[in-house]
């Protein structure tokens, strides 16, 4: 069907005969170059069968989405239905995902009002943060914003993935003042900008281009603004590429954590969290490794003073830099393959939102040398993902978009895990934050790092790789129930 301007538009099944539907409906009509065409609407509610919007008839059930698509011969699934959540949207989607068509959605609509914004401009392709199975967790804000408000604080890596939604989301918090420190420019330039976008000078926001490889640079920061809360989520987190670049893996993790910790300590700072993964359990990598070690200098350094030292370990977040998301993305858009590299690897998911919402909230009732764990949900099928990401952009699996086995890249496993052995999950009274059970801390640690550290600079990758082994096995070695840390200073 072609709109006005002679263009092609879209066949689009509508699901749901609400006030969204009514609303969409007028819209296009009155675009002259309307992206869609309304051939045909499902809805359950049985008093809105045969009625007619915009010519197009309320044909049939949410069940019936696939029938409805082939009969109609649509192209595009558009949900009118933003405010229908948890069982029954999910429901809704796995019948849309047995059609074939792009599924798309509207916005909330009482948002769009409020900001004036454009209906047919904001419809989205449906994410896939919205099929994994689950409801986001929504923990109220209480206690990180009395951890934040009114106080100074500092985000490293705050241009990253997880940095910068935590710059968003503190911003939110009533900070006294919001540090935002990175190396890459790029990054940081873009997040200050949406910030100074959002909140203008209401937002006391310093951006600082610094590595925290450098003490002495990252020393003069810590002087000149005394952070009182630092997160620190600066991390070289690339698998592949942390195996070929040991040496920098261990400046940057260990390095880096080693730096930003004394000083956070030297300087009074109140609280110091680590970002962590769940690749440094019984890690099979380097970049693993690295973040072992960076989770025992937390608790090694919680040993003592009055600085709060703790950890967040949790597994991939949706849409990351450097993650699957944006590369099945990427590939899919090209017309595929869509590259997996084994067929039975497995993963934890989460949205970088709701992660980050999680570690705030471990952050603010962490009392010392604590490691936390984000209840993750259930495990992902990674080529399960991939078939899902290629039916939500409307094409079909192996037949329009193939999918290419292409074998374990250096250093990944087949399935992460989120515990130690000997470590238990422990509630804390927040939904899906648990408290790791406390493990014995190397004694030897600080003179291994020192050693680790020492190989590093001098770019010896064989020996960085040996002392890393050495450590982490060591480390698993002296595990107990009990924590007796050892001081790292």
């Amino acid at each position: 069907m072609q709109n006005k301007n002679g263009q092609t538009a879209k066949r689009a099944l509508l699901v749901g005969a609400g006030e969204g539907a009514k609303l969409l409906v007028g819209e296009l009509s009155r675009s002259p170059l309307p992206p869609f065409l309304p051939v045909c609407l499902a809805d359950d509610d049985p008093m809105k069968r045969g009625l007619v919007l915009g010519g197009a008839p309320v044909a049939g059930t949410t069940a019936q989405i696939p029938a409805l698509c082939a009969q109609y011969r649509a192209e595009v699934i558009l949900l009118c239905m933003p405010s229908v959540e948890g069982a029954d949207r999910r429901r809704i989607l796995k019948s849309c995902l047995e059609t074939g068509c792009r599924i798309m959605s509207m916005p909330n609509l009482l948002g769009l009002l409020q900001e004036r914004g454009d209906l047919l401009g904001s419809i989205r392709q449906l994410g896939i943060e919205e099929l994994l199975g689950r409801p986001a967790a929504r923990p109220a804000f209480g206690r990180s914003a009395g951890c934040v408000r009114g106080k100074t604080v500092l985000v490293t890596g705050g241009g990253g993935s997880i940095g910068s939604e935590l710059c968003r989301q503190l911003a939110l918090l009533g900070p006294k003042r919001l540090i935002l420190l990175d190396i890459y420019e790029n990054n940081a330039y873009q997040v200050q900008q949406e910030l100074l976008r959002r909140h203008g000078g209401a937002l006391p926001l310093k951006v600082v281009i610094a590595s925290v490889r450098d003490y002495a640079r990252l020393e003069g920061i810590f002087r000149s603004q005394r952070p009182q809360i630092v997160f620190h989520a600066a991390a070289h987190k690339h698998v592949p590429l942390m195996e070929d670049c040991p040496c920098e893996a261990v400046k940057n993790n260990v390095g880096g954590t080693l730096n930003a910790a004394r000083l956070a300590r030297l300087y009074g700072a109140e609280r110091f969290l680590l970002v962590s993964t769940d690749k440094a359990v019984h890690p099979a990598n380097v970049m693993g490794a690295t973040k072992r070690l960076c989770e025992m200098v937390i608790q090694a350094m919680g040993s003592g003073g009055t600085t709060v030292f703790s950890a967040v370990r949790f597994g991939n977040v949706l849409g990351s830099n450097g993650s699957v998301i944006p590369l099945f993305e990427e590939q899919i858009a090209a017309g595929g393959p869509v590259t997996v590299t084994d067929p039975d690897m497995v993963r934890y998911f989460m949205t970088i939102p709701e992660a980050v919402t999680l570690l705030l909230e471990a952050g603010s009732m962490a009392k010392n040398g604590e490691i936390f764990i984000l209840d993750m949900g259930q495990p992902v099928r990674i080529l399960d993902l991939a078939r899902r990401m290629i039916r939500l952009a409307g094409f079909r699996p192996e037949i329009d978009i193939p999918i290419r086995i292409i074998g374990l890249r250096p250093g990944e496993k087949l399935r992460e895990q989120l515990l130690l052995e000997g470590e238990r999950m422990e509630p804390t009274g927040c939904d899906r934050v648990y408290r790791a059970s406390p493990l014995r801390v190397d004694p030897a640690l600080p003179e291994r790092i020192a050693r680790l550290l020492a190989a590093a600079e001098q770019n010896d990758e064989t020996r960085c790789r040996a002392l890393l082994r050495e450590a982490v096995a060591q480390a698993e070695a002296v595990q107990a129930a009990a924590p007796v840390p050892a001081p790292c200073r």
